[in-house]
Parts: C-alpha cells; sequence; structure tokens
C-alpha cells in the first residue's frame, strides 16, 4: 500500500517535469522566432535566413507535445499555480511572437515576389530590345527597299 501512495505523490512531481521541461521548449522556440523576426526586419529573405532548421525541428517537438496532450497520453494538470501561470504566460508569449513571425514571413514573400517580378520584367525587355520580331510575330524593323536598278 506505500508502495501506491509513494506512485501517487510521485504524480505531481513527474508532471511538474514534464511542464517545465514543456516551458523550456517554449522558451527556446520563442528566442528562435524572435531572432527571425529580427533577421526579416532586417529585409533578409526568407530563405536566407539560419533560424530556419531551429524553428522547424523546435516546432516538430512542440507539435510533438501537443499531440500528446490532446490524445491524453500525457497530462500537464499542474498543482503549483505559478507553474501553471507560467505555462500560460510562455504559451502567450509563444502565440504573440507567432503572430509576428507569420506577418513578417508574408512581407519578406511579398517582397521576393516584387523582386523576382522585377527580374521577369528586365529579361521580357532586353528580350524584346534583341528581337527583331514584334509582339505580332513579323519581323519589327523598319522597311527597306533594296534595288537591283544600279545606274553608274
Amino acid at each position: 500500500m506505500s508502495s501506491v501512495r509513494h506512485i501517487k505523490s510521485s504524480l505531481p512531481a513527474a508532471t511538474d517535469d514534464r511542464v517545465r521541461s514543456l516551458i523550456a521548449l517554449i522558451d527556446d522556440l520563442i528566442a528562435v522566432v524572435i531572432d527571425e523576426n529580427v533577421e526579416l526586419a532586417k529585409g533578409l529573405p526568407a530563405s536566407r535566413l539560419k533560424q530556419v532548421d531551429e524553428k522547424n525541428r523546435l516546432a516538430d517537438l512542440f507539435e510533438q507535445r501537443v499531440a500528446e496532450c490532446s490524445a491524453r497520453a500525457v497530462s500537464l494538470d499542474v498543482q503549483d499555480r505559478q507553474l501553471r501561470e507560467d505555462l500560460m504566460e510562455r504559451i502567450l508569449r509563444l502565440r504573440s511572437s507567432m503572430d509576428e513571425n507569420v506577418m513578417r514571413l508574408r512581407a519578406a514573400i511579398d517582397a521576393s515576389n516584387r523582386r523576382i517580378d522585377a527580374v521577369m520584367q528586365a529579361i521580357r525587355e532586353q528580350i524584346s530590345n534583341v528581337s527583331p520580331y514584334g509582339a505580332s510575330g513579323r519581323l519589327a524593323g523598319h522597311a527597306m527597299s533594296c534595288g537591283t536598278n544600279v545606274r553608274a
């Protein structure tokens, strides 16, 4: 019977450790997202960001933890009020950071699309300046007549 009491008393400690681990994961994810937001604010293209792989790795871990909680495979019923408040505060900070990240990524994608459009327009203009054909498919040059009647 004492072993049952010991198991029940250790469950809150295990849950608290899980929550502390989740808070640490969220803190790491927030730090990476904030770093990425700073880089995006500088105008760097999203494809050149060094945080992408780490953010994806941490986001996958976070997603796994959320899935475990949703499936009730893991319980996050925390008795410690302060620990519960810390978790909720981190979740709100993560949401805020991710909202900013989405906004900045959209802006970076739009900027990349504008750059691509400008390059494509320049290529089209260069091709049309070099091509002897007009939009109708006919020779675009001025009509010239060449005569064979040469008088000396």
